[in-house]
């Protein structure tokens, strides 16, 4: 009897431990085969048949539809350049330049990834409607108060995260340093 509550306790630990920790990698990400450059990060063979298990859970949990690796990749933000979480009571500064790409576009959503309601009703930018100055490079404002030029309306949510999605692009798998792929910087400024 005593060894049959023994195995009976510890099969439940094990089980209780198994699903707990893939519940957590699943709710909070993983990072396997994560590219980084600065505060951006992305995992090119997710859309890929070289995809880890990990990451084909949590797209078949979320249902996203993620880039396919012959059309581009998608680069995400949840901090500025200094690991400060990005808060949309804040003005936050994107600027720079983006890596080679035939098109793409800079969205803001929240945490769980639904986009973000605003009176002007604009989520994001494409490469072909950002104001650039001379040299080509862009800055844009992300900020609960209207500015002027590139201002992206956070509503004033507390946490948000921006994905930049760069289609029929070289960056990819390969790419491991701003030198190759110089990413927009993002900055805090304004903050209550």
């Amino acid at each position: 009897m005593r060894l049959l509550l023994g195995s009976f306790i510890a099969l439940v630990t094990a089980a209780a431990i198994g699903l707990g920790a893939t519940w957590l990698t699943l709710s909070r990400g993983t990072a396997f085969g994560a590219v980084t450059i600065g505060a951006w990060t992305a995992w090119p063979k997710t859309g890929t048949s070289e995809i880890d298990p990990y990451a084909r859970a949590a797209i078949a949990r979320s249902g996203e539809l993620p880039v396919g690796s012959g059309d581009g990749v998608a680069f995400l933000a949840k901090a500025d350049d200094s690991g400060k979480a990005l808060d949309g009571r804040c003005d936050i500064v994107l600027s720079g330049n983006t890596p080679q790409a035939r098109f793409w576009t800079l969205m803001l959503y929240d945490p769980r990834g639904r986009l973000i309601a605003n009176p002007i009703d604009r989520q994001g930018f494409t490469s072909q409607e950002i104001l650039r100055r001379g040299d080509g490079s862009f800055e844009i404002v992300a900020s609960p108060r209207a500015r002027p030029g590139n201002w992206l309306p956070t509503g004033g949510i507390e946490s948000y995260v921006l994905v930049l999605r760069l289609y029929d692009s070289p960056v990819g798998v390969a790419t491991r340093a701003a030198r190759e792929a110089p990413m927009p910087a993002i900055q805090s400024r304004a903050c209550p």
